[in-house]
């Protein structure tokens, strides 16, 4: 006997749910922010615009097999060194899809200069010619912080422990940590080449001016030169992860907080839905009671 149709609908819909969420996860090619040098570089003869074409090739290559790549290209004056690097819980292939889009906007949001860096949710790449002045690897290039302030409630203390959390975790996970605690979203990344010890201290500084310049934002992100620190705050609890996006809810701007809402509403419709649908089944077949009850095994709710 082949199965009810109204059951068969329960998991149609189930199906078409997880898809939806799927969708709604965090679009990691969203621009951060932007860093071109004040400088374009003279190239009349285009050999500066062959290197880094050459340099761009060879780091969009690279981010099919690895989150953090640096190499160099070109000879003498014409030396450009560059780098890409991912966020440490994207997949190779969400790691190549943010880096192969940073090429293309280089160019148009920087044109010719001798020094970039592009940041975008997911990744960012820099590249700098020869001679270029370097700055500190604890300057702070840029920060957001969220409008909404919380009071009370210890959110400070929180939100401080999770930095703690956070600042241990970073080191012993070699330049990459995130997690939640107590409502409280963080995560650290260091830049690749950076050792354990640097990185510590990179972070522990981030987290400063996290303290500092965003006070009691609900959230903020502050990017140094070598590293950069997350944090979010849920009043309601950190929303679970989508089961096609390491991470969906790492959100330090109300745009993504606004996001993780709607697929939090979302999901309750859903519920609302799939009870009805269970419920109608059950009075059309007592005796098939499992069926849509099987069909929820097959529906990640993480």
């Amino acid at each position: 006997m082949g199965f009810p149709s109204k059951p068969f609908s329960c998991f149609l819909f189930l199906s078409l749910l997880s898809v939806n969420l799927s969708q709604s996860a965090l679009d990691y090619s969203t621009l951060v922010y932007k860093g071109c040098a004040k400088q374009a570089f003279q190239d009349p003869n285009g050999v500066y615009s062959q290197a880094i074409s050459a340099l761009f090739g060879s780091l969009v290559s690279q981010s099919t097999k690895t989150k953090f790549f640096k190499t160099t290209t070109g000879t003498g004056q014409t030396t450009i060194t560059g780098l890409f690097q991912c966020r440490g819980d994207l997949s190779n292939t969400d790691c190549y899809n943010c880096v192969s889009k940073l090429p293309v906007l280089t160019d148009k949001l920087c044109g010719k200069t001798i020094a970039a860096r592009i940041q975008l949710y997911g990744c960012y790449i820099l590249y700098e010619v020869a001679g270029f002045t370097q700055v500190s690897g604890m300057e702070m290039l840029y920060k957001t912080c969220g409008a909404t302030n919380v009071a009370g409630s210890g959110f400070e203390e929180r939100r401080d422990t999770a930095f703690s959390v956070m600042q241990n975790g970073v080191v012993s996970g070699h330049g990459f940590y995130a997690t939640n605690y107590q409502s409280m979203y963080v995560l650290g990344q260091c830049e690749g080449d950076v050792g354990d010890s640097d990185c510590g201290d990179c972070v522990k500084t981030a987290v400063q001016r996290a303290q500092v310049e965003c006070g009691n934002s609900i959230s903020g992100q502050i990017y140094l030169h070598k590293c950069f620190v997350s944090y979010s705050y849920y009043p309601n609890g950190v929303p679970r992860r989508s089961s096609s996006s390491s991470d969906s809810f790492s959100s330090g701007t109300e745009q993504k907080t606004g996001k993780t809402v709607a697929i939090i509403v979302g999901g309750a419709a859903g519920v609302g839905f799939l009870v009805i649908c269970l419920l109608f089944a059950r009075s059309l077949m007592k005796k098939h009671d499992g069926i849509c009850f099987f069909a929820l095994d097959g529906y990640d709710m993480r």
